[in-house]
This record gives C-alpha cells, sequence and structure tokens, in this order.
C-alpha cells in the first residue's frame, strides 16, 4: 500500500468490520438506531488506510484510492463527512490528504466494509491529532463519529464485543458504541466461519432496508423484541452459556430478514443455498450436539459462530457438507479480535 509522496508525514492503520448478534435494523435522527445491538469484532477482516498528509488545498481530500484505483465516489462521501465534522478534526484545517487503502476480505462477501473502512478513517485521523498534539478523541467520540460515518463503523472501535443504542446496559448509548464489559472465557477465541453464498451486489441496499423500518408494520414489536434479545445474549455471554447465546443469534439473523420479506415493498436477500446451509447446520447440531449457530447481515452469505473447543468438528463439517454450497467453495476464517491499531506513523 506504500506509496512515493512528497509529503514524509503519514499513518497506517487498520480497523476490523464487525459481525452483529442483536441486529442494528432502522434509524431515527441523525443516524442513531431505533433499537439496540451488539457485535463480535473481527481479527482478520480488515480495512488498511494510509493517509499522507500535505499543504493546505481547496480540498480537504485531494485523492482517494482503493485497492490501486481511483475511487470519485468515495472520495467526494468522505470529502463531505469531513467537512461535516472540520470542528472534531482540526488537523484538516490546515492540511489536506491523501488516502490509500485496501481491505483483507473480498467485495460483496458479508463482511460489513462500511464498518471497517469508516472506522479506520476516523481512528486514523483522530490517532494522528493525538501524535501531533492537536487535539485529542475519547474512544467513544471515536465511535460517534464513526457512527455518522456508517452506523455499525461505531462498534468497530472495541475489543472482542460492543453494544450500541440505548439498552439496559450501564451507559449505554444512541450515540456512540461501548464494550461489553462482562464476557465469559467459553467465548475467548470465538470462530466465525463466513460462507460465501453469493457474490453478486444485492438487489436492495442496507440504507433502503434501513429506511423501510420508519412505516414497517412491525417496529414497535421489533423494536421490544432487540431489547429483550440484548438482555438475554449478553447474559449468555456473561454467563458461558453457550446454547442460549445461539437461540438468540439466530432468532435476530431470521428476524432480520423477516423483516425484509414483510416490509412494504418488501424483498429478498437469501439464496437458496442460504437456506441448504441452514438446514445442513441444523442437522449437524442435531447429530453431534456441537455449539455451531448461524447469522446472516442484510444479505445471503451466512456467518457461522463456534467455540474453540468445537473448531475441529465444526471445521470438518464445513470442508465436508458446506463448502459445496459456496461460490467457488469460498470460506472465509475469521475469529473475535482486539480492534483498531496503528501499524505505522512518520511525524516530520
Amino acid at each position: 500500500m506504500s506509496r512515493s509522496r512528497s509529503s514524509k508525514e503519514f499513518i497506517e492503520v487498520t480497523s476490523p468490520s464487525n459481525i452483529a448478534f442483536v441486529k442494528y435494523w432502522g434509524k431515527y435522527g441523525v443516524q442513531k438506531p431505533i433499537n439496540p445491538s451488539l457485535s463480535m469484532t473481527l481479527k482478520h477482516c480488515v480495512s488498511r488506510f494510509k493517509i499522507f498528509f500535505d499543504k493546505k488545498e481547496d480540498e480537504i481530500v485531494t485523492s482517494f484510492e482503493f485497492e490501486n484505483l481511483k475511487e470519485h465516489n468515495f472520495k467526494e462521501k468522505i470529502e463531505k463527512f469531513l467537512r461535516s465534522q472540520i470542528d472534531s478534526f482540526p488537523i484538516l484545517k490546515d492540511h489536506s490528504i491523501s488516502i490509500y487503502c485496501d481491505n483483507s476480505f473480498p467485495h460483496s462477501s458479508g463482511i460489513a466494509s462500511s464498518a471497517s473502512s469508516m472506522s479506520a478513517l476516523v481512528f486514523a485521523i483522530a490517532s494522528y491529532q493525538n501524535f501531533k498534539n492537536v487535539s485529542e478523541l475519547s474512544i467513544e467520540q471515536m465511535s460517534s463519529l464513526s457512527r455518522l460515518a456508517s452506523g455499525s463503523a461505531s462498534r468497530s472501535l472495541y475489543p472482542k464485543m460492543s453494544h450500541w443504542g440505548k439498552s439496559h446496559l450501564e451507559n449505554s448509548s444512541d450515540d456512540y458504541a461501548l464494550p461489553l464489559l462482562s464476557i465469559s472465557t467459553v467465548f475467548d477465541d470465538m470462530n466465525d466461519a463466513i460462507l460465501i453464498i453469493d457474490k453478486d451486489v444485492k438487489s436492495v441496499s442496507s440504507t433502503t432496508g434501513h429506511k423501510l423500518m420508519d412505516e414497517h408494520i412491525y417496529r414497535d414489536i421489533r423494536i421490544e423484541q432487540a431489547r429483550n434479545n440484548l438482555n438475554k445474549i449478553s447474559n449468555a455471554i456473561s454467563s458461558g452459556d453457550l446454547s442460549s447465546f445461539g437461540q438468540v443469534l439466530e432468532e435476530e439473523a431470521l428476524t432480520l430478514h423477516s423483516l425484509m420479506m414483510t416490509s412494504n415493498p418488501s424483498f429478498i436477500l437469501m439464496k437458496p443455498n442460504t437456506l441448504k446451509s441452514i438446514e445442513e447446520i441444523r442437522a449437524f447440531r442435531n447429530q453431534t450436539n456441537a455449539h455451531c449457530y448461524f447469522t446472516l447481515d442484510a444479505g445471503a452469505n451466512l456467518h457461522l459462530l463456534y467455540p474453540k473447543s468445537d473448531k475441529k468438528i465444526v471445521e470438518d463439517f464445513i470442508n465436508q457438507k458446506l463448502k459445496d454450497l459456496c461460490v467457488d467453495k469460498e470460506v472465509i476464517y475469521d475469529q473475535m479480535g482486539m480492534g483498531p491499531i496503528v501499524k505505522e506513523v512518520s511525524l516530520e
């Protein structure tokens, strides 16, 4: 990702995606969630951002390249976002930036690239300002800024697991995410195998899906369900109750897609092999009593969650039964991670 630049000042960071256990679906106000959510931070599925700081020009973002290609639409989106939050990024009042970035995971893979990329952007600039003694943003402030760029990005700033949205959890807020404080060692090194069932661009964007919740017939019921499920799953994670964890995890995934199918207009993002994989997972679990549970984001690709204790038996099952249901037999293996990292920084 390195580039030859006239400026010697730069920062390089990585920030991970996350997979939601309790789903965020629907917004109010300025990018705030209608219901609380809870997620696991991933380890290997990350966005890498290298940002060079140059003398001030008319634009804040003079160049934006993603995987060696100039991306004008993303450049404009980031320019607009940074201008709207310029008071939080005072370094940009007298500097312009060039951004070079890539992902460690493929496009359209069921992994939230907006979460990893927008959290990486905020984390990089905030960290650079801290190194330069320009200003210091708290992790909560970084989470809030990431939220404004992409809701799910608010949760990627924290290690292990985090929650976002007002709930029974202490100090919870719609403005920013917070770390989940009580996590049983049963969840240490929790694995996430991502089954690539479909690589096509989704027929309906998540932005559109969120908007359809405004008038959804089940909106109020869903809000109450999410609050109850957050309570259940946080208790299960705290106590190490994998069975209860898995029950809520799968209920949340199927509820999310039920909401899509009952919106107006309705839409379906699951594919035949999504359903076939779910059937195989349930049959395998009934036969072996292994702890492996599925979830889905707003797409066709499944995330299969399983603890370290069941790693071998579950991954043998994936190789024997599930790989053939994936495009090009592609499965991405990940696990619980520790959040964003500063990889390198150069200061004049």
